[in-house]
């Protein structure tokens, strides 16, 4: 049997964009997605600390050192600039598995979305 455990998470990241008219996703520093062990278009669950909501997209990678998180198409609906938010991705395996895993937790500078 298989079960879904936390794969990664980044906490606390403030929105820098919300682009209505792109096509879908969430573009995020390419330097928070290595740290969090998130590939270009694997799905990220977004938890908007400031409303609440939560929405699944996908990644893609913005400029490395940017701070760049950028809510796209309709997903920008549901931010505004400067809400802080936490993305956490999600990974399937054996139970056994999971009971030994330890998934990636990245806390950026909550001021500029850097890596300290």
């Amino acid at each position: 049997m298989q079960i879904e455990v936390v794969k990664s998470k980044v906490h606390r990241v403030k929105v820098t964009g919300a682009d209505l008219n792109y096509i879908g996703s969430i573009t995020i520093d390419e330097d928070l997605m290595d740290a969090a062990n998130i590939i270009r278009g694997e799905k990220v669950q977004i938890v908007n600390n400031n409303n609440g909501e939560r929405l699944e997209t996908y990644a893609i990678p913005g400029p490395r050192g940017s701070g760049e998180l950028t809510l796209n198409g309709a997903a920008a609906r549901k931010v505004a600039v400067g809400d802080v938010l936490i993305l956490i991705t999600y990974a399937l395996m054996d139970i056994e598995e999971a009971k030994s895993f330890n998934p990636a937790l990245v806390f950026p500078n909550e001021e500029t979305n850097l890596l300290n």
